[in-house]
Protein backbone atom coordinates (compact mmCIF):
# COMPACT_ATOMS: atom_id res chain seq x y z
CA UNK A 1 0.00 0.00 0.00
CA UNK A 2 1.13 3.37 -0.97
CA UNK A 3 2.04 5.87 1.69
CA UNK A 4 -0.91 7.76 0.92
CA UNK A 5 -3.18 4.92 0.87
CA UNK A 6 -2.15 3.81 4.41
CA UNK A 7 -2.65 7.77 5.31
CA UNK A 8 -6.12 8.13 4.17
CA UNK A 9 -7.33 4.66 5.40
CA UNK A 10 -6.42 5.53 8.97
CA UNK A 11 -8.41 9.12 8.70
CA UNK A 12 -11.75 8.62 10.67
CA UNK A 13 -14.50 11.18 11.58
CA UNK A 14 -14.50 12.57 15.40
CA UNK A 15 -17.26 10.04 16.37
CA UNK A 16 -15.87 7.17 15.11
CA UNK A 17 -12.63 8.63 16.79
CA UNK A 18 -14.60 8.85 20.08
CA UNK A 19 -16.16 5.54 19.76
CA UNK A 20 -12.37 4.06 20.39
CA UNK A 21 -12.63 5.34 24.08
CA UNK A 22 -13.77 2.35 26.11
CA UNK A 23 -14.49 2.51 29.67
CA UNK A 24 -11.93 1.95 31.82
CA UNK A 25 -9.64 3.74 29.33
CA UNK A 26 -7.28 6.63 30.40
CA UNK A 27 -7.07 8.97 27.87
CA UNK A 28 -3.47 11.01 27.00
CA UNK A 29 -2.97 14.10 25.33
CA UNK A 30 0.02 16.10 24.57
CA UNK A 31 1.12 19.15 26.10
CA UNK A 32 0.21 22.72 25.32
CA UNK A 33 -0.22 22.90 21.50
CA UNK A 34 0.27 19.54 21.28
CA UNK A 35 -3.04 18.93 22.89
CA UNK A 36 -6.37 18.26 21.74
CA UNK A 37 -8.63 20.87 19.81
CA UNK A 38 -11.75 21.41 21.60
CA UNK A 39 -13.48 19.07 19.37
CA UNK A 40 -11.61 16.17 19.49
CA UNK A 41 -11.58 16.28 23.09
CA UNK A 42 -15.67 17.20 23.02
CA UNK A 43 -16.41 14.27 20.78
CA UNK A 44 -14.94 12.46 23.74
CA UNK A 45 -16.93 14.10 26.89
CA UNK A 46 -20.48 13.93 24.39
CA UNK A 47 -20.02 10.03 25.33
CA UNK A 48 -19.93 10.65 29.09
CA UNK A 49 -23.38 9.07 29.20
CA UNK A 50 -21.96 5.56 27.82
CA UNK A 51 -18.94 5.29 29.47
CA UNK A 52 -17.50 4.37 33.19
CA UNK A 53 -14.12 5.09 34.82
CA UNK A 54 -13.29 7.00 31.92
CA UNK A 55 -9.94 9.45 33.18
CA UNK A 56 -8.84 12.26 30.66
CA UNK A 57 -5.38 13.60 31.04
CA UNK A 58 -3.61 16.67 29.47
CA UNK A 59 -1.24 19.35 30.76
CA UNK A 60 -0.56 23.28 30.30
CA UNK A 61 -4.27 23.72 29.31
CA UNK A 62 -4.48 27.30 26.58
CA UNK A 63 -8.17 26.54 26.10
CA UNK A 64 -10.38 27.61 29.00
CA UNK A 65 -13.48 27.39 26.56
CA UNK A 66 -13.18 23.10 26.86
CA UNK A 67 -15.99 22.17 29.01
CA UNK A 68 -13.79 19.60 31.04
CA UNK A 69 -12.47 22.76 32.51
CA UNK A 70 -15.97 23.55 34.00
CA UNK A 71 -16.26 22.57 37.75
CA UNK A 72 -20.75 22.22 36.69
CA UNK A 73 -19.92 19.79 34.05
CA UNK A 74 -17.29 17.42 35.72
CA UNK A 75 -19.89 17.09 38.46
CA UNK A 76 -22.03 15.94 36.06
CA UNK A 77 -19.93 13.65 34.21
CA UNK A 78 -18.01 12.43 37.70
CA UNK A 79 -17.83 8.60 37.87
CA UNK A 80 -18.27 7.97 34.22
CA UNK A 81 -15.20 10.71 32.82
CA UNK A 82 -12.59 11.82 35.24
CA UNK A 83 -10.31 14.65 35.13
CA UNK A 84 -6.57 13.77 36.01
CA UNK A 85 -4.35 17.08 34.61
CA UNK A 86 -0.53 16.37 35.57
CA UNK A 87 0.34 20.34 35.68
CA UNK A 88 -1.66 22.82 37.67
CA UNK A 89 -2.63 26.07 35.06
CA UNK A 90 -5.09 28.70 36.94
CA UNK A 91 -7.88 27.02 36.02
CA UNK A 92 -6.44 23.66 37.41
CA UNK A 93 -5.84 25.23 40.60
CA UNK A 94 -9.56 26.14 41.04
CA UNK A 95 -10.70 22.88 40.24
CA UNK A 96 -8.39 20.96 42.74
CA UNK A 97 -10.10 22.56 45.48
CA UNK A 98 -13.06 21.27 44.17
CA UNK A 99 -12.42 17.72 44.83
CA UNK A 100 -14.09 16.82 41.83
CA UNK A 101 -10.46 16.05 40.09
CA UNK A 102 -7.11 14.43 40.59
CA UNK A 103 -3.37 15.45 39.85
CA UNK A 104 -0.55 12.97 38.26
CA UNK A 105 3.22 14.39 39.27
CA UNK A 106 4.92 14.48 36.58
CA UNK A 107 9.18 15.46 35.58
CA UNK A 108 9.67 16.06 32.47
CA UNK A 109 12.67 13.84 31.48
CA UNK A 110 10.55 11.07 32.82
CA UNK A 111 7.02 12.17 31.82
CA UNK A 112 7.05 10.14 28.76
CA UNK A 113 7.66 6.54 30.53
CA UNK A 114 5.15 7.18 33.01
CA UNK A 115 2.36 8.51 30.59
CA UNK A 116 3.03 5.67 28.24
CA UNK A 117 2.98 3.22 31.62
CA UNK A 118 -0.78 4.35 32.23
CA UNK A 119 -2.34 5.35 28.71
CA UNK A 120 -4.52 3.35 26.76
CA UNK A 121 -5.21 5.94 23.96
CA UNK A 122 -2.88 8.81 23.49
CA UNK A 123 -3.49 11.66 21.19
CA UNK A 124 -1.47 14.22 19.69
CA UNK A 125 -1.69 17.32 16.85
CA UNK A 126 0.80 16.62 13.78
CA UNK A 127 1.33 17.97 10.28
CA UNK A 128 -0.30 16.67 7.93
CA UNK A 129 2.23 13.62 6.32
CA UNK A 130 4.71 14.69 3.93
CA UNK A 131 5.58 12.47 0.65
CA UNK A 132 7.82 10.20 2.68
CA UNK A 133 4.95 9.50 5.19
CA UNK A 134 5.97 11.33 7.84
CA UNK A 135 4.00 13.71 10.44
CA UNK A 136 5.76 16.41 11.96
CA UNK A 137 4.49 17.31 15.84
CA UNK A 138 5.11 20.96 15.20
CA UNK A 139 5.35 23.09 18.49
CA UNK A 140 4.84 20.33 21.20
CA UNK A 141 7.56 17.45 21.49
CA UNK A 142 7.73 17.02 24.84
CA UNK A 143 6.55 13.28 25.89
CA UNK A 144 4.42 12.96 22.58
CA UNK A 145 7.45 11.10 21.15
CA UNK A 146 8.20 9.45 24.05
CA UNK A 147 4.84 8.27 25.12
CA UNK A 148 3.52 6.37 21.94
CA UNK A 149 7.24 4.81 21.17
CA UNK A 150 7.68 3.61 25.11
CA UNK A 151 4.35 2.00 25.10
CA UNK A 152 4.99 -0.19 21.59
CA UNK A 153 8.31 -0.79 23.34
CA UNK A 154 7.06 -2.58 26.53
CA UNK A 155 4.03 -4.40 24.34
CA UNK A 156 1.26 -2.08 25.58
CA UNK A 157 -1.98 -2.36 23.15
CA UNK A 158 -2.00 1.59 23.01
CA UNK A 159 -3.78 3.34 20.78
CA UNK A 160 -2.12 6.21 19.21
CA UNK A 161 -4.32 8.98 17.37
CA UNK A 162 -3.15 11.95 15.20
CA UNK A 163 -4.75 15.21 14.72
CA UNK A 164 -3.67 16.46 11.60
CA UNK A 165 -3.85 20.28 11.75
CA UNK A 166 -2.41 21.70 8.28
CA UNK A 167 -1.40 25.01 10.76
CA UNK A 168 0.98 23.38 12.73
CA UNK A 169 4.16 24.65 11.79
CA UNK A 170 7.05 22.04 11.03
CA UNK A 171 9.69 22.05 13.24
CA UNK A 172 13.12 20.45 12.93
CA UNK A 173 15.20 18.18 15.18
CA UNK A 174 14.14 14.72 16.12
CA UNK A 175 10.27 15.80 15.99
CA UNK A 176 8.95 13.31 12.63
CA UNK A 177 6.96 10.20 13.46
CA UNK A 178 5.68 7.96 10.97
CA UNK A 179 2.04 7.35 9.70
CA UNK A 180 2.82 3.46 10.47
CA UNK A 181 3.29 4.41 14.18
CA UNK A 182 -0.66 5.86 14.30
CA UNK A 183 -3.68 3.78 14.85
CA UNK A 184 -6.06 6.73 13.46
CA UNK A 185 -5.86 10.50 12.07
CA UNK A 186 -8.85 12.76 12.27
CA UNK A 187 -8.35 16.00 10.19
CA UNK A 188 -9.05 19.41 11.98
CA UNK A 189 -7.41 22.35 10.61
CA UNK A 190 -7.31 25.28 13.64
CA UNK A 191 -5.50 28.38 14.31
CA UNK A 192 -2.47 27.94 16.37
CA UNK A 193 -3.30 28.96 19.98
CA UNK A 194 -1.43 32.86 21.46
CA UNK A 195 0.36 32.93 24.55
CA UNK A 196 -0.22 35.99 26.37
CA UNK A 197 3.37 37.22 28.21
CA UNK A 198 2.77 38.95 31.38
CA UNK A 199 3.80 42.31 31.90
CA UNK A 200 7.09 42.07 34.47
CA UNK A 201 6.44 44.64 37.33
CA UNK A 202 8.71 46.67 39.25
CA UNK A 203 9.93 43.34 41.66
CA UNK A 204 10.56 40.73 38.55
CA UNK A 205 12.62 43.62 36.41
CA UNK A 206 14.25 44.11 39.91
CA UNK A 207 15.19 40.06 39.89
CA UNK A 208 15.86 40.25 36.39
CA UNK A 209 18.39 42.39 36.73
CA UNK A 210 20.35 40.90 39.66
CA UNK A 211 20.17 37.42 37.49
CA UNK A 212 21.42 39.12 34.51
CA UNK A 213 24.93 39.58 36.31
CA UNK A 214 25.23 36.47 37.25
CA UNK A 215 25.79 34.91 33.31
CA UNK A 216 28.23 35.29 31.34
CA UNK A 217 29.09 36.14 27.37
CA UNK A 218 29.15 32.54 25.96
CA UNK A 219 27.10 30.82 28.62
CA UNK A 220 24.48 28.22 27.68
CA UNK A 221 20.94 28.81 29.85
CA UNK A 222 17.68 27.57 30.25
CA UNK A 223 14.83 29.25 31.03
CA UNK A 224 11.27 28.32 32.43
CA UNK A 225 8.22 29.78 32.51
CA UNK A 226 6.81 32.45 34.05
CA UNK A 227 6.52 36.22 34.80
CA UNK A 228 10.25 36.19 36.47
CA UNK A 229 11.71 34.59 33.69
CA UNK A 230 10.02 37.37 31.31
CA UNK A 231 11.90 39.98 33.02
CA UNK A 232 15.36 38.26 32.78
CA UNK A 233 14.69 37.83 29.14
CA UNK A 234 14.44 41.70 28.80
CA UNK A 235 17.69 42.47 30.27
CA UNK A 236 19.82 40.09 28.21
CA UNK A 237 20.14 42.48 25.59
CA UNK A 238 23.79 43.38 27.26
CA UNK A 239 25.12 39.77 26.88
CA UNK A 240 26.66 38.01 23.46
CA UNK A 241 27.07 34.67 22.32
CA UNK A 242 24.86 33.22 24.72
CA UNK A 243 23.31 29.40 24.02
CA UNK A 244 20.46 27.98 24.62
CA UNK A 245 19.55 24.15 25.89
CA UNK A 246 16.74 24.23 27.08
CA UNK A 247 12.89 22.96 27.65
CA UNK A 248 10.71 25.05 26.35
CA UNK A 249 12.28 28.50 23.95
CA UNK A 250 12.78 31.32 25.36
CA UNK A 251 10.28 34.34 25.04
CA UNK A 252 11.95 37.05 22.53
CA UNK A 253 13.95 34.17 21.00
CA UNK A 254 14.03 35.81 17.17
CA UNK A 255 15.00 39.08 18.42
CA UNK A 256 17.67 37.72 20.66
CA UNK A 257 19.26 35.62 17.96
CA UNK A 258 18.69 38.52 15.18
CA UNK A 259 21.04 40.57 17.59
CA UNK A 260 23.62 38.08 18.25
CA UNK A 261 22.77 37.57 21.64
CA UNK A 262 22.59 33.98 21.40
CA UNK A 263 24.40 32.19 18.88
CA UNK A 264 24.67 29.33 20.23
CA UNK A 265 28.41 29.21 18.70
CA UNK A 266 30.37 27.92 22.04
CA UNK A 267 27.78 24.94 22.54
CA UNK A 268 29.74 21.51 22.62
CA UNK A 269 26.13 20.05 21.15
CA UNK A 270 24.44 21.05 18.60
CA UNK A 271 26.69 23.95 17.93
CA UNK A 272 24.54 27.03 16.17
CA UNK A 273 21.47 25.13 17.07
CA UNK A 274 18.75 26.33 19.49
CA UNK A 275 17.77 22.89 21.08
CA UNK A 276 14.09 23.02 22.93
CA UNK A 277 11.32 20.37 23.42
CA UNK A 278 8.30 22.88 22.95
CA UNK A 279 7.20 26.21 21.87
CA UNK A 280 4.99 29.07 23.54
CA UNK A 281 4.27 32.62 22.43
CA UNK A 282 3.28 34.99 19.17
CA UNK A 283 2.60 34.77 15.69
CA UNK A 284 6.33 35.94 15.11
CA UNK A 285 7.69 32.99 17.45
CA UNK A 286 5.95 29.77 15.38
CA UNK A 287 7.13 31.53 12.07
CA UNK A 288 10.30 31.98 13.09
CA UNK A 289 10.79 28.31 14.17
CA UNK A 290 8.96 27.08 11.09
CA UNK A 291 11.00 25.06 9.16
CA UNK A 292 14.10 26.63 10.83
CA UNK A 293 17.53 25.02 10.29
CA UNK A 294 19.06 26.81 14.13
CA UNK A 295 15.71 25.55 15.61
CA UNK A 296 15.46 21.86 16.86
CA UNK A 297 13.19 19.84 18.78
CA UNK A 298 13.57 16.99 20.70
CA UNK A 299 12.33 14.87 23.28
CA UNK A 300 11.95 15.80 26.74
CA UNK A 301 13.98 12.69 27.90
CA UNK A 302 16.36 14.25 25.74
CA UNK A 303 16.61 18.03 26.59
CA UNK A 304 16.54 17.36 30.06
CA UNK A 305 18.37 14.70 30.41
CA UNK A 306 20.48 15.76 33.97
CA UNK A 307 23.77 13.75 32.71
CA UNK A 308 23.59 15.16 29.10
CA UNK A 309 22.98 18.86 30.65
CA UNK A 310 26.00 18.60 32.99
CA UNK A 311 27.80 18.36 29.30
CA UNK A 312 27.40 21.28 28.53
CA UNK A 313 30.36 23.95 30.63
CA UNK A 314 28.64 27.18 31.86
CA UNK A 315 25.20 25.66 32.32
CA UNK A 316 22.88 28.41 33.33
CA UNK A 317 19.65 26.90 34.53
CA UNK A 318 16.95 30.10 35.34
CA UNK A 319 13.50 28.76 36.83
CA UNK A 320 10.76 30.06 39.56
CA UNK A 321 10.30 29.09 42.99
CA UNK A 322 7.48 29.77 45.09
CA UNK A 323 9.10 29.42 48.69
CA UNK A 324 12.48 28.78 50.11
CA UNK A 325 13.08 27.33 53.59
CA UNK A 326 16.17 28.86 55.75
CA UNK A 327 17.80 25.54 55.12
CA UNK A 328 17.59 25.51 51.42
CA UNK A 329 14.68 23.21 50.52
CA UNK A 330 13.17 25.42 46.69
CA UNK A 331 9.38 25.05 46.53
CA UNK A 332 8.05 25.68 43.20
CA UNK A 333 5.27 23.09 43.02
CA UNK A 334 2.56 24.17 45.72
CA UNK A 335 1.90 25.17 48.81
CA UNK A 336 0.61 23.02 51.75
CA UNK A 337 -1.32 20.53 49.47
CA UNK A 338 -2.86 23.29 47.46
CA UNK A 339 -1.23 23.06 44.09
CA UNK A 340 0.07 25.68 41.86
CA UNK A 341 2.08 24.36 38.89
CA UNK A 342 3.76 20.52 38.51
CA UNK A 343 7.90 19.98 38.93
CA UNK A 344 8.45 20.09 35.19
CA UNK A 345 11.85 20.31 33.91
CA UNK A 346 13.31 22.30 36.83
CA UNK A 347 15.36 19.79 38.58
CA UNK A 348 16.29 18.26 35.76
CA UNK A 349 18.13 21.61 34.94
CA UNK A 350 18.83 22.47 38.34
CA UNK A 351 21.32 18.99 38.77
CA UNK A 352 22.49 19.43 35.26
CA UNK A 353 23.52 22.63 36.11
CA UNK A 354 24.82 21.60 39.35
CA UNK A 355 27.06 19.42 37.55
CA UNK A 356 28.34 21.35 34.81
CA UNK A 357 31.61 23.06 34.78
CA UNK A 358 31.37 26.24 35.57
CA UNK A 359 27.13 26.03 35.71
CA UNK A 360 24.79 27.93 38.43
CA UNK A 361 21.49 27.05 39.20
CA UNK A 362 19.63 30.12 39.96
CA UNK A 363 16.18 30.29 41.43
CA UNK A 364 13.87 33.13 41.25
CA UNK A 365 11.91 33.95 43.89
CA UNK A 366 9.67 37.02 44.78
CA UNK A 367 10.62 38.14 48.66
CA UNK A 368 6.82 38.08 49.93
CA UNK A 369 3.64 36.94 48.44
CA UNK A 370 -0.06 39.06 49.03
CA UNK A 371 -2.69 36.71 50.54
CA UNK A 372 -6.21 36.69 50.04
CA UNK A 373 -6.96 39.13 52.77
CA UNK A 374 -4.26 41.45 51.57
CA UNK A 375 -1.83 40.44 54.09
CA UNK A 376 2.44 39.71 52.67
CA UNK A 377 3.59 36.54 53.54
CA UNK A 378 7.35 35.94 53.26
CA UNK A 379 8.38 33.51 50.56
CA UNK A 380 11.38 32.50 52.92
CA UNK A 381 10.23 31.14 55.64
CA UNK A 382 11.47 28.79 58.65
CA UNK A 383 9.28 25.94 58.28
CA UNK A 384 7.96 25.25 54.73
CA UNK A 385 2.90 24.74 55.49
CA UNK A 386 2.50 21.28 55.70
CA UNK A 387 2.42 19.13 53.01
CA UNK A 388 4.58 21.31 50.26
CA UNK A 389 6.51 19.00 48.02
CA UNK A 390 9.82 19.82 47.75
CA UNK A 391 10.79 20.32 44.05
CA UNK A 392 14.69 21.36 45.00
CA UNK A 393 16.18 19.46 47.60
CA UNK A 394 18.54 21.99 49.59
CA UNK A 395 21.49 19.73 48.57
CA UNK A 396 21.29 20.98 45.12
CA UNK A 397 20.34 24.38 45.67
CA UNK A 398 22.56 27.23 44.08
CA UNK A 399 21.23 30.92 43.73
CA UNK A 400 18.27 32.09 45.13
CA UNK A 401 17.49 35.64 43.81
CA UNK A 402 14.85 37.69 44.68
CA UNK A 403 14.16 41.59 44.10
CA UNK A 404 16.70 42.45 47.34
CA UNK A 405 19.35 40.26 46.19
CA UNK A 406 21.61 37.50 45.68
CA UNK A 407 21.97 34.28 47.90
CA UNK A 408 24.63 31.82 46.98
CA UNK A 409 23.96 28.43 48.83
CA UNK A 410 26.72 26.19 47.34
CA UNK A 411 28.98 25.06 49.83
CA UNK A 412 27.51 26.99 53.27
CA UNK A 413 26.55 25.76 56.12
CA UNK A 414 22.81 25.65 57.65
CA UNK A 415 23.38 28.37 59.24
CA UNK A 416 25.54 30.34 57.00
CA UNK A 417 22.49 29.77 54.02
CA UNK A 418 19.80 31.00 56.38
CA UNK A 419 22.01 34.27 57.04
CA UNK A 420 22.86 34.56 53.52
CA UNK A 421 18.73 33.56 52.78
CA UNK A 422 17.67 36.63 55.22
CA UNK A 423 19.46 39.28 53.63
CA UNK A 424 17.76 39.15 50.65
CA UNK A 425 14.41 38.30 52.41
CA UNK A 426 11.87 41.27 52.58
CA UNK A 427 12.66 43.48 55.32
CA UNK A 428 9.83 43.49 56.87
CA UNK A 429 9.77 39.97 57.81
CA UNK A 430 13.75 39.57 58.60
CA UNK A 431 13.66 40.53 62.47
CA UNK A 432 11.13 37.35 62.57
CA UNK A 433 13.53 35.40 60.56
CA UNK A 434 16.37 36.08 62.51
CA UNK A 435 14.67 34.98 65.47
CA UNK A 436 13.45 31.68 64.15
CA UNK A 437 17.14 30.84 63.24
CA UNK A 438 18.49 31.34 66.30
CA UNK A 439 15.60 29.52 67.88
CA UNK A 440 16.45 26.48 65.04
CA UNK A 441 19.47 26.11 64.24
CA UNK A 442 21.34 27.39 68.16
CA UNK A 443 22.19 25.41 70.92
Amino acid sequence: MSVNGEYRNKVVSFEQMAKQIKSGDTVVTALSLGAWSIEVVHAILDRWKELENVTLMDALQLNPEIKLYSEEFLKKIHGRINFCPNFATLVIRKLLQTGFIDHFCNQSSDAGEKLARNADVFITQVTPPNHQGFVNLGLTNFYTMDTIRIARALGKKMLAIGEVNDQQPVVYGDNWMHVSEFDFFVENSKPIPIFKRAEPGEAERNIGKYVVELINDGDTFQMGLGTIPEAVVNHLHVKNDLGVHTEMFPTDLPELVRKGIITNKRKPFHTGVTVASFCLGDEAMYEYVRENPVCEFYPGSYTNNAAFIAQHPNMVAINMGLLVDLSGQIVSEGIGHRMISGPGGQLDFQIGAYYSKGGKGITLIKAARTLKDGMLASSIVADLPLGSPVTVPRHFADYIVTEYGVAHLKNKTRRQRAEALIEIAHPAFQDELRAQVKERFYA
